[in-house]
């Protein structure tokens, strides 16, 4: 076909690319008088602000913290894009957890949003005592007017298509954060950087793009580039990390809602079980069951939720939940609501499908039981650091074990806890805490010795969750024990007293507690 020919050809019959292909099903009117028609008539927008967000003063006061450690420097905190889950369809939104931290919003604002703060300083200028180093702006894209082609055609933004968004004037009142259209990124972004200048750092793994945008900013200004860049970007990951480490006060109210709306889940999920039992993916019964309660309390699962029953309980992260329900056996359940707020719960109950432990599950549950009350002691006690946690646990089922006569002959609890032993790990490989926060393992990018070597402190919020895993080939126990999974995890507080507090006290934990629980509910 010559050119003349191509050009003469309509629209409809010209070759699409891939990308385009995408659309021919929305088969939209492009012309003038539909554009008028469908940007008319509609009525006026309600004209009040919204409150400002309860989370506003303390994001602020982390912002501040962050801020302080990098002085001069830009910092660029996305809240990344959608997900493809498959073609044109995305996975619901989550704002990278360091976004969501320091913007002091939750649910889903806002893909590709941006918050960045801006140096109050050049570099190498001091700061005076307590003065504010940074100035917050978000950079999102607020909603177009109705006469726009977004308002009805843009199925990523457009009104229409994903709902009412809110408007620049809206985010500012309810965050207290100066607000910039997304597309003036990229200008602000390069104001005054370079080797004299400002630097730059980015949360590199939230949003490619944005992160790609600071690297041709960077390269343009004579900035660091390549590994140099990665190091300076880590250097903010690890900060931004630390950071939560200690929560304020409104944290922890969050994290206690998690834990509440956790519990309603449990009770759903145990009144399930007379269906479960009679259903061939009677795990997935369970499962639905606390999902459910998810969705309706909070923004949904904190994680992928196990319930694992019989021998399943024995994989740790079994989360295809798609085995029977068997009266007699134990399910292992490990959930957590994630509230609006984006902070999620975190806990494990192991629960007798028929209300009652057998002899040999209930001492498995109390051995476990009796680990988790030495890891809380040991957390109450002055001077404790993290890992001490765990080796408090540690040392109960180490002795459990060799009671049991399930360590190799002639070695003993000691032996295995030394350097050299770790025999008693064959039955829980895993470690006992973690922080807790907006991520389920929350802090990761910490630095060890502000996490693992770290002394307590309050307002630090971690779990405690030994276990027991009796694999049903497990030659090395006894039969009746085989096929058996404990596990028992709490979320507990540092409060301002050093006091170490369960955040889940109304979770039943002690094994007639959690008979009678279960035997209540399932009767019902």
């Amino acid at each position: 076909m010559t050119t003349s020919e191509q050009s003469s050809t309509p629209a409809a019959e010209q070759p699409q690319s891939l990308a385009q292909r995408g659309n021919n099903r929305s088969r939209q009117p492009q012309n003038e008088a539909f554009r008028d028609f469908i940007g008319s008539g509609w009525g006026p927008r309600p004209s009040d602000l919204p409150e400002r967000n309860a989370s506003a003063p303390w994001a602020a006061a982390r912002r501040e913290a962050l801020g302080a450690r990098f002085p001069g420097e830009r910092l660029v905190l996305p809240a990344g894009p959608l997900k493809t889950r498959n073609n044109d369809c995305d996975y619901r939104f989550r704002p990278h957890s360091a976004f969501a931290h320091l913007a002091g919003t939750g649910t889903d604002f806002e893909p590709d949003a941006v918050l960045v703060l801006e140096p109050l300083t050049a570099p190498g200028e001091p700061v005076a005592d307590g003065a504010p180093t940074h100035e917050a702006v978000l950079y999102f894209r607020p909603r177009a007017s109705r006469s726009s082609e977004e308002f009805y055609g843009n199925p990523r933004y457009g009104e229409l298509w994903v709902g009412v968004r809110p408007s620049a004037e809206e985010v500012e009142a309810a965050t207290g954060i100066r607000v910039a259209h997304i597309d003036t990124l990229g200008d602000a972004l390069a104001k005054d950087a370079g080797a004299d200048g400002v630097q730059l750092r980015v949360i590199a793994e939230a949003d490619e793009n944005v992160t790609a945008l600071v690297d041709q900013v960077r390269e343009a200004a004579g900035l660091a580039s390549g590994q140099a860049a990665s190091q300076v970007d880590d250097g903010l990951a690890e900060a931004a990390s630390e950071l939560r480490l200690v929560k304020d006060a409104w944290e922890v109210d969050e994290l206690q809602k998690a834990v509440d709306a956790t519990k309603a889940g449990f009770d759903d999920l145990i009144r399930s079980i007379p269906r479960a039992t009679g259903h061939w993916r009677g795990e997935r019964v369970l499962e639905g069951a606390f999902g459910a309660r998810a969705r309706e309390e909070g923004n949904g699962l904190g994680y992928d939720t196990i319930a694992a029953a019989g021998d399943h309980a024995n994989t740790l992260h079994w989360i295809n939940n798609d085995g029977a329900v068997r009266s007699g056996e134990l399910v292992l359940v490990d959930a957590g609501v994630e509230v609006d707020s984006l902070y999620t719960a975190d806990v494990t109950r192991t629960i007798p499908v028929d209300g009652c432990f057998t002899e040999p599950q209930r001492r498995v549950y109390q051995a476990v039981l009796d680990a988790a009350k030495a890891a809380l002691a040991r957390a109450n006690e002055p001077g404790c650091r993290f890992r001490d946690v765990h080796n408090a646990a540690m040392a109960v089922i180490a002795q459990r074990v060799e009671e049991w006569g399930l360590l190799p002959e002639g070695v003993t609890a000691a032996d295995s806890l030394g350097p050299e032993g770790g025999y008693h790990r064959r039955w829980m490989i895993h470690g006992t805490s973690h922080h807790l926060g907006l991520d389920v393992h929350d802090c990761a990018q910490a630095r060890r010795e502000m996490s693992m070597d770290a002394e307590l402190v309050p307002g630090m919020v971690f779990t405690i969750e030994p276990g027991l895993y009796f694999r049903a080939d497990d030659l090395r126990v006894p039969e009746e024990l085989r096929g058996i999974g404990v596990r028992i995890e709490d979320d507990v507080v540092v409060r301002e007293d050093g006091a170490v507090e369960y955040l889940t006290a109304g979770v039943p934990r002690e094994a007639d507690d959690v008979e009678a629980w279960v035997s209540g509910l399932i009767a019902d």
